[in-house]
């Protein structure tokens, strides 16, 4: 069996924040839960994009004295081409019980709010004692859902942006830094 060819995707990749800008920032982020939140709380990951920023995070909590349980979920979202139908499929489910803990709700970045959202309510509806959120990038400019996150990395403009866990057609995740594409 062959494997199918792809090809990178086309245009440059600008700069926005570099990796010692967002170790910084997750650095802050860490004391800034340890603070609200304390140091018992489960932490859920979506994959696939926040996999490099809640590994940081969870770095950073640990030097913040904060020892959570971890697990991970991956939701989809279907629908044509670049837009969400909506409706929100778990494709990989948690395997811990949340009943009773503190989850902190990690996600790559906040658009339409509906996969977030569809995530916070599920983990509320199985009696988590409270879910915040915290997402490395908001797009408050393309909020279609109600929901905000309690713990921001960067606000950024409507642009697409990869790097540092973020991809564009599976490419560019391995980045240190998170930078848009630009029109070649």
């Amino acid at each position: 069996m062959t494997a199918a060819k792809t090809t990178r995707p086309p245009g440059e990749v600008e700069m926005l924040y570099s990796a010692a800008e967002i170790e910084a920032r997750v650095n802050a982020l860490a004391a800034d839960i340890a603070d609200t939140l304390g140091g018992e709380l489960m932490v859920v990951a979506i994959l696939k994009g926040s996999f490099v920023f809640t590994a940081d995070l969870l770095r950073a909590l640990h030097h913040h004295g904060v020892h959570p349980r971890i697990d991970f979920m991956t939701l989809s979202s279907y629908g044509s081409g670049t837009e969400s139908s909506g409706q929100v499929e778990i494709v990989r489910d948690i395997t811990d019980d949340v009943r009773g803990a503190r989850v902190l709700l990690v996600d790559d970045i906040l658009e339409s709010g509906r996969t977030l959202a569809h995530a916070a309510a599920l983990l509320t509806d199985r009696g988590a004692a409270s879910v915040n959120l915290c997402v490395l990038l908001d797009k408050p400019g393309k909020r279609q859902a109600e929901i905000t996150a309690d713990h921001v990395g960067f606000a950024i403009r409507d642009q697409f942006v990869v790097g540092y866990g973020l991809d564009y057609a599976h490419y560019y995740r391995e980045l240190p830094y998170i930078g848009a594409i630009t029109a070649q």
